[in-house]
């Protein structure tokens, strides 16, 4: 893989990474962006049937993926989040409250046809922030 002083790459443990070819993180410049997370331990879809507790997961995935970077939920400044059914919402919201509620990021949620796996209702993508980078 080819690194520019300007960019680092991290890699998680999914396999998807090295079968679609991308990285978890990527920090370029003044930002990190996290790839699309799901809600996912040990490569099994977990909270299956729970949109709250999906969406807890996977951003709490998402933010596993700043820290190499020193980053937390603090440096978060965009959120997507992606779900499957629009009665979900409400859930999804929730948990994101409860993670970001005193950060307020800029924040977008999507309804979808659908995910790679159908127990998934729930993929997060985050954007942080890590101030100006020399």
């Amino acid at each position: 893989m080819t690194e520019t002083p300007a960019v680092r790459r991290e890699q998680s443990d999914s396999p998807l990474e090295e079968t679609i070819g991308f990285a978890r993180a990527v920090a370029a410049g003044d930002r990190v962006l996290v790839s699309g997370t799901m809600p996912l331990v040990d490569g099994a879809v977990r909270g299956e049937g729970s949109p709250y507790e999906q969406a807890l997961l996977a951003f709490r995935n998402a933010l596993a993926a700043v820290e190499p970077f020193g980053l937390g939920p603090d440096s978060v400044i965009r959120t997507r989040m992606y779900i499957s059914h629009a009665r979900d919402a409400d859930d999804v919201g929730r948990a994101h409250r409860e993670l970001f509620g005193a950060v307020r990021p800029a924040a977008t949620m999507v309804v979808v046809a659908g995910f790679t796996d159908s127990r998934i209702l729930v993929e997060v993508e985050i954007e942080a922030y890590r101030g100006a980078v020399g």
